[in-house]
């Protein structure tokens, strides 16, 4: 049997590197309740994919747009799909 989760893929641009916002991310994103990673990319902006429940997914992204208290968010790039993807838990990774 396959399970089925919703994933939420993005981009986020802005003041998002040096605040604490992978950090915060990966905190935000463990209480809500889901798995995935974050990692900060060259171009200065920030990557992570979450998988889970849908609702959750959508609380994540609103809190993105806020981010940490330093952090200045310009755009987010997000992209919706189901994956069959498990993730163990909600981690940072190295830059990319």
């Amino acid at each position: 049997m396959t399970i089925q989760n919703h994933r939420l893929h993005a981009f986020v641009s802005g003041k998002v590197q040096g605040v604490f916002y992978r950090a915060s991310t990966e905190e935000q994103a463990k209480r809500i309740g889901l798995n995935g990673w974050v990692r900060n990319l060259t171009d200065g902006r920030v990557e992570l994919v979450a998988v889970g429940d849908e609702d959750k997914l959508k609380q994540l992204l609103d809190w993105c747009y806020k981010g940490p208290e330093n952090a200045s968010v310009k755009d987010i790039h997000a992209v919706w799909d189901n994956t069959s993807e498990i993730y163990d838990d909600f981690k940072q990774r190295e830059t990319c």
